[in-house]
C-alpha cells in the first residue's frame, strides 16, 4: 500500500477497569481488563475496536503523535476555490467524517471541522493508482467509521450538481472514534428518529451535543461575542479589567447562602465568593477610577431553569458617577450587544420581540407594587408588610425583615410582568445594605434592577461610601442573621476600614452573563448556555467496573494472578480457606467467568480464563 504522507508507527494500548488496578501482574491485568471491558460494549463498539487493531496490524497508527499540517479549513478551501474562478486547488484538510455513501469504486462523504463542512469524494483509482488498492478497499471502506477524525489531501472541484467537493488522493487516520455518533434518521413521513435531544444526555455529554446539534455550537459562539462586546465597550471607556479572590474569608457583596470549605494550612474556613463587589470597591478606594471583572460566583441555593450554583457575572465600578449615569451606560451597552450579535436591536425571545433600543422605561419599586397589587407599601413596617403578604397569598416566616418581605411581594406580583427592558428604581433601604440613601427620601436607596422578559438582568447602585452608615447597615444584617436568615450579610471589617480612608462617589453595576446570553440566544434554560451545567453525579452500572469479588474469591484470584494456572489441590492449600469458604470462592470465580477447571492427565487444573 502506498501510504505517502500517511506512514506512522504502531503502538499498543488497552483500557483498564478500576477494579483490576491493584493487580500487580501486567499480563493478567491486561487480559482481564480487556475481558470485562468488552462485557459492556455494544456490537458497534466491538467492531470499531476490531478495526482499530486491524489498522495497527497493517502498520497504521490510529492515534498518531506527529503534528498534522493542514493547508485550509473547510470554509477556507471553499472560499479559495470560488475566489480563484473554480480552478482546482490542492488542499490538505482535517476533520470528522460525518457521513459516508459507499458506491463500489467511488464513494462520497462529508468532512466537518470547526469552520463548517465540505463534501469529500473517494475514488478507488485516484486514491490507489497502482496495483495495491488496500487504501480504498480496506482502510477507507472497511476500517474507517463515521465519527473518525481524518486528514485528506486532494484537489477541489465542483460536482455536476454544483457542490464544491474534494477529490481525495490520500487519507490518514488521525483519531479512531470508538463510540458511534448519534445519527438522525428521517422516515418517509418526514419524522425524525434517534435525534440527540434528551436534555440530561445533552448536558452530560456536551461534546456529543456540540457535534450533532449545530445550533448548540452557535449559542456558545454568540456567548463569546457577547462577552467580547462587553469587554470592548468597557475598554473603549478606559476602564481596567481586574481579578479578585474567589476564596474569601468573608463572603460579601450580596445576600446569598455561600459554599464553605476549610483551608488546612491556615486552619480557617473559607467561602466561595457570592459576589466580587467589596473587593472591586477596595480598588476604587485605592485610586482606580473604573474597574470591571468577569467573575465566577457561587451560591449554595436552589437549582432551576434560571439558577445554577456556579454562574458568571460581570461587575463594573466607576468613580464620580451615580445610578442615573449607570442607567444611561447600561442601556447603551445592551443596545451595542444586540447590534453586534444580531445586527439589530430587536431580539426574538420566545413569543416576544424585545427591543433593546435605548432609552429604557424607568419605574420605581413602590409604584410598580402599587400598579400590580393596588397597595401602597410606602412607610409600612414589618407587621404591616406581613399582613400585605398574607392578603396576597405570599408565604412569610419570622426570619423575614422588611427588605425580604418587599422583595417577596415584588418577585411574586410584579417582576414577571416586565417584558420590554425596564429599570426598576429606588428600592427600600432594607433591601440594599450596600447602597447609598436616596437623595430625596432617606427611606429609599439609589438602586436599580433591569428587568427583561420577566427576569432581572442587571443590578446597580449609587454605592454607599459613608463608613458609619455602612457599619450600621451591616449590623442590621447581623441581627437578621441571628434571627435565622441564612442569606444575611457578614460584617467585613476590612472593607469598612477601607471606606474610612475615603471612597469617591461611585456607581457600580452587575449583570448576569448567563441570563443575558439566554436572552440573546432565545433559550429559556440556563443549562443551554453553560457548556457543563451542574448535575447530579452520573451513576454507572456495576458492569462498567467488572464483577465485585467476595473476600474468598479475591484470595483465590490473587494467587492465580501470579501463576495463571495451578493444580487444584495446591491452590486450595495455598489459599488456606475452610472447605466451605473454598467451595464458595472457586464457584464464585467460575460463575463470574474468571476461572475454569480442566482435567490434565490425572490432575485437576484451575486456570484464569483469557
Amino acid at each position: 500500500m502506498n501510504t505517502g504522507f500517511l506512514s506512522h508507527p504502531s503502538t499498543l494500548r488497552c483500557h483498564i477497569p478500576t477494579f483490576l488496578q491493584a493487580i500487580s501482574t501486567p499480563s493478567i491485568l491486561i487480559t482481564f481488563a480487556q475481558k470485562f471491558y468488552t462485557m459492556v460494549l455494544s456490537e458497534q463498539e466491538l467492531n470499531r475496536r476490531e478495526s482499530l487493531e486491524k489498522l495497527r496490524s497493517m502498520g497504521i497508527e490510529p492515534y498518531p503523535a506527529a503534528e498534522f499540517k493542514r493547508s485550509h479549513t473547510t470554509r477556507e478551501a471553499k472560499e479559495a476555490f470560488e475566489q480563484n474562478d473554480d480552478v482546482c486547488n490542492e488542499v490538505v484538510l482535517s476533520g470528522r467524517l460525518m457521513s459516508r455513501r459507499i458506491m463500489g469504486k467511488a464513494s462520497f462523504g462529508e468532512l466537518m471541522d470547526e469552520s463548517g463542512r465540505i463534501q469529500v469524494y473517494f475514488n478507488r483509482d485516484e486514491m490507489c493508482p497502482g496495483e495495491d488498492k488496500t487504501q480504498y478497499n480496506d482502510v477507507f471502506k472497511k476500517l474507517m467509521d463515521l465519527g473518525d477524525i481524518i486528514g485528506v489531501k486532494g484537489d477541489v472541484f465542483r460536482t455536476q450538481v454544483g457542490e464544491i467537493s474534494v477529490n481525495v488522493k490520500e487519507v490518514i487516520m488521525l483519531s479512531k472514534s470508538l463510540k458511534p455518533l448519534p445519527v438522525v434518521k428521517t422516515d418517509e413521513d418526514g419524522k425524525q428518529h434517534d435525534a440527540f435531544t434528551d436534555p440530561e444526555l445533552r448536558y452530560r455529554q456536551r461534546y456529543v451535543d456540540l457535534l450533532v446539534n449545530p445550533q448548540v455550537k452557535d449559542t456558545f459562539i454568540k456567548r463569546t461575542k457577547i462577552m467580547n462586546t462587553l469587554r470592548s465597550f468597557f475598554n473603549d471607556h478606559g476602564y481596567f479589567e481586574v481579578e479578585t479572590p474567589i476564596l474569601q474569608p468573608i463572603p460579601g457583596g450580596a445576600a446569598a447562602r455561600p459554599f464553605v470549605t476549610h483551608h488546612n494550612a491556615l486552619d480557617i474556613p473559607l467561602y466561595l465568593r457570592i459576589a466580587n463587589e467589596l473587593y472591586l470597591k477596595r480598588l476604587i478606594v485605592g485610586g482606580f477610577e473604573g474597574v470591571y471583572e468577569f467573575a465566577k460566583d457561587f451560591r449554595n441555593e436552589g437549582m432551576d431553569k434560571t439558577h445554577n450554583p456556579e454562574f458568571t457575572v460581570m461587575e463594573i465600578y466607576v468613580a464620580y458617577k451615580d445610578y442615573n449615569w449607570m442607567m444611561d451606560f447600561t442601556e447603551r451597552m445592551l443596545e451595542k450587544v444586540a447590534m453586534d450579535v444580531h445586527g439589530t436591536t430587536e431580539v426574538k425571545v420566545g413569543a416576544n420581540m424585545i427591543n433593546f433600543k435605548a432609552p429604557f422605561k424607568r419605574v420605581t419599586m413602590i409604584d410598580s407594587i402599587k400598579d400590580f397589587t393596588g397597595i401602597d407599601i410606602s412607610g409600612m413596617g414589618v407587621e404591616e408588610l406581613k399582613d400585605v403578604c398574607r392578603k396576597l397569598h405570599i408565604e412569610v416566616d419570622d426570619t423575614m425583615g422588611k427588605g425580604k418581605l418587599i422583595d417577596e411581594i415584588f418577585g411574586e406580583k410584579c417582576e414577571g410582568n416586565y417584558i420590554q427592558p425596564t429599570f426598576i428604581t429606588d428600592y427600600p433601604k432594607e433591601m440594599s445594605p450596600l447602597c447609598k440613601k436616596h437623595r430625596d427620601n432617606p427611606e429609599l436607596t439609589e438602586r436599580f434592577e433591569l428587568m427583561v422578559n420577566g427576569k432581572e438582568i442587571a443590578n446597580a447602585y449609587s454605592e454607599l461610601n459613608d463608613p458609619i452608615d455602612q457599619r450600621e447597615r451591616f449590623e442590621e444584617q447581623l441581627a437578621l442573621s441571628a434571627k435565622g436568615d441564612d442569606e444575611a450579610m457578614f460584617i467585613d471589617q476590612d472593607f469598612l476600614r477601607s471606606l474610612e480612608y475615603g471612597m469617591p462617589p461611585t456607581s457600580g453595576m452587575g449583570i448576569g452573563i448567563d441570563r443575558l446570553v439566554m436572552l440573546m440566544t432565545d433559550n429559556d434554560s440556563i443549562q443551554e448556555v453553560l457548556f457543563f451545567p451542574q448535575m447530579k453525579p452520573e451513576k454507572f452500572e456495576a458492569a462498567d467496573q467488572g464483577p465485585e469479588l467476595t473476600d474468598n474469591e479475591k484470595v483465590i484470584f490473587d494467587i492465580l494472578s501470579g501463576n495463571q494456572s495451578m493444580n487444584l489441590n495446591d491452590l486450595k492449600d495455598k489459599a488456606g480457606l475452610s472447605n466451605k469458604q473454598w467451595d464458595k470462592g472457586i464457584k464464585g470465580l467460575s460463575k463470574h467467568g474468571l476461572t475454569k477447571v480442566s482435567k490434565v492427565d490425572d490432575s485437576l487444573i484451575v486456570e484464569l480464563v483469557s
